[in-house]
């Protein structure tokens, strides 16, 4: 499988063996406070969405965001700090949908989130050749918003009420960014 590097951070699909440490992170409240999650996720529920997840593209497969302990020595340790993805490719419409975790608290409000989106989005864009790449993200958000506006991301509009957690009803913001905006921001013509 290839791997995707940015400024500071590397894509790599997922494996077996990050399996407890997604388990970790999805069982932090803290972590998934903006997901769409009701439940606890168990090693076996992992292993079983891990399995179903290996039969997708790898266009549509999960990635670990991973993030250099020493970026200055020849052969650096990459830690894990969260996931990436593509939910969903149109290939017909060249649109894609992608969600992102930051799992690891110490990592948050660092920019690694924003680079990883950058490196999805050059993947997205020049490898893919998609056309718009969209996002959901709670409006009470606020890390998100920010770090998605950050990277270019437009809001497109909202769904009122889509989201059930903590007792009420939440708006989720549609934002996305199209080729050509990507292209000015990126200084890349593909």
């Amino acid at each position: 499988m290839p791997k995707l590097f940015g400024n500071g951070v590397r894509l790599r699909a997922a494996e077996r063996a990050d399996l407890p440490t997604f388990v970790r992170w999805f069982g932090d409240p803290e972590v998934t406070e903006y997901l769409n999650m009701h439940s606890i996720m168990s090693l076996a529920s992992e292993e079983i969405w891990f399995e179903g997840m290996l039969k997708k593209p790898f266009s549509e497969q999960v990635l670990v965001i991973e993030v250099a302990d020493c970026q200055d020595i020849p052969q650096p340790e990459w830690q894990p700090i969260g996931t990436i993805s593509f939910n969903q490719v149109d290939t017909v419409n060249r649109n894609g949908e992608l969600g992102i975790v930051i799992g690891e608290k110490a990592y948050w409000n660092r920019s690694f989130g924003s680079e990883a989106i950058r490196t999805l989005l050059d993947y997205g864009f020049f490898e893919l050749n998609l056309h718009r790449i969209f996002l959901r993200v709670n409006a009470s958000n606020q890390r998100g918003l920010k770090a998605y506006t950050k990277v270019g991301f437009i809001h497109e509009g909202t769904l009122r009420e889509a989201s059930f957690g903590k007792g009420h009803y939440q708006d989720v913001h549609i934002m996305s960014i199209l080729r050509p905006e990507w292209d000015k921001l990126s200084k890349k013509k593909g």
